[in-house]
């Protein structure tokens, strides 16, 4: 069992400060006592393919004393949630927030976080358990390095339409997802803004306020042509009766050629400098040029607008629910709230604020491992080389059979 962080003394206060200015509905630091807060769920167990979740401050830290959650071992399905007070954003913002470290460099497996609505049955918690929202990073090879951004409306799931690119290195990283009454949304990595946009323009929640005329066709005077030919530029006479090869002016006759025998000799032909291939008329700008026709927007008759699209009546639950071919990724400071403010606050006086001695504890650990790993290798050269054969002593010692029968 972990012993309370110092950091954690001072987040109490600083809960109750915030809570003047707006709701801290979760918030996880994986102090003492974290189990009882969470449910491990029975998915995959039967299997054998089910991983567990240890608390660790994992290899690199800036504190040993900070621990998170960490999911081993290789190739398995992880599975854990915890409730809150059910509530709705409705009106207000809505910020979903947590660190992940990926210290096995994730080659392919998912480190994104779920909140759930009171309607999910959290006891088997598993891949097909009803979300309402998704969010954080997702890497799988060369293709797929992006952060998951979907909102589950009507019991369909949209991602965002956006390619938001996450940390790929192994170092703690702060994801933050901001929903507003204003139908946007804000995406963050360490507090800096990564994506922004409308809930209109970016998720296809709804119908398109906006949608082509179909009756429209393209006005006859319309022209598209961007460049046409210039008139004034005219072939030159004789253009055409200039040949693609000549006969070479340099060629004469081999001396041995025999007329008779090897017929009348003549010169090879070779490229002619003068020709300048079939003639091209020369085109100028199209000074009618009306651009790319296009069929003019109308407001689509099928379009029912929902100003509570970023909105979710019953929020209640928080889970991973992740497959990791390679384990080791490490989650910590979870913050579901509704003051933007405080979520930036609690991300610098957490993760952001050990980032530093965390780098400098990882490129220590990274230069002693290349240092020790060169080692390794001189050694084994060394080793190899004392093991080659000596080519002069096996000469000396060469015995020639016919020599001992002189």
């Amino acid at each position: 069992m972990s012993t309370p962080r110092s950091i954690s003394t001072l987040y109490i206060l600083f809960s109750l400060v915030s809570a003047a200015f707006g709701s801290v509905h979760f918030e996880e630091q994986f102090t003492t006592g974290w189990q009882n807060r969470w449910k491990v769920s029975p998915w995959k167990k039967d299997e054998g393919t089910a991983g567990e979740f240890k608390e660790t401050a994992g290899k690199w830290y800036a504190d040993q004393n900070d621990l998170g959650i960490q999911t081993t071992p290789d190739a398995r399905f992880f599975a854990l949630s915890s409730e809150f007070s059910s509530f709705s954003n409705e009106g207000k913002d809505l910020v979903v927030q947590f660190s992940v470290k990926h210290e096995q460099k994730l080659d392919c497996g998912g480190g994104y976080i779920k909140i759930l609505p009171s309607s999910s049955d959290m006891s088997n918690f598993n891949g097909e358990t009803p979300y309402s929202i998704m969010f954080g990073p997702d890497i799988c090879g060369y293709s797929t390095k992006r952060v998951h951004v979907i909102l589950t409306k009507n019991g369909v799931n949209h991602l965002t339409k956006k390619t938001i690119q996450c940390e790929t290195d192994e170092l703690s990283h702060v994801y933050t997802l901001i929903l507003r009454p204003n139908n946007t949304y804000t995406v963050l990595i360490d507090n800096v803004e990564k994506e922004t946009g409308s809930l209109y323009d970016h998720f296809d929640i709804l119908l398109p306020k906006l949608i082509k005329d179909t009756e429209a066709k393209k006005p006859e005077e319309w022209d598209e042509r961007r460049k046409i030919p210039d008139e004034s530029d005219v072939k030159p006479e004789g253009y055409d009766d200039i040949p693609e090869k000549i006969l070479d002016p340099d060629a004469k006759k081999p001396v041995d050629w025999d007329d008779e025998d090897d017929g009348e000799w003549a010169a090879p032909l070779i490229p002619n400098p003068e020709f300048k291939g079939p003639w091209v008329q020369k085109k100028i700008d199209n000074p009618n040029f009306s651009g790319i026709w296009e069929a003019p927007d109308i407001p689509n008759p099928d379009f029912v607008d929902d100003p509570l699209i970023y909105s979710f009546k019953d929020l209640k639950y928080v889970g991973f629910e992740l497959w990791q071919v390679k384990s080791g990724s490490i989650f910590d400071n979870i913050l579901i709230t509704d003051d933007e403010k405080y979520a930036s606050e609690f991300a610098e006086n957490t993760t952001l604020k050990n980032k530093a001695a965390e780098k400098e504890m990882f490129d220590k650990i990274t230069a002693e491992e290349e240092s020790k790993q060169e080692a390794e290798r001189k050694k084994a050269q060394e080793e190899a080389k004392l093991n080659e054969p000596d080519d002069e002593e096996d000469d000396d010692e060469y015995e020639d059979p016919a020599h001992d029968e002189l």
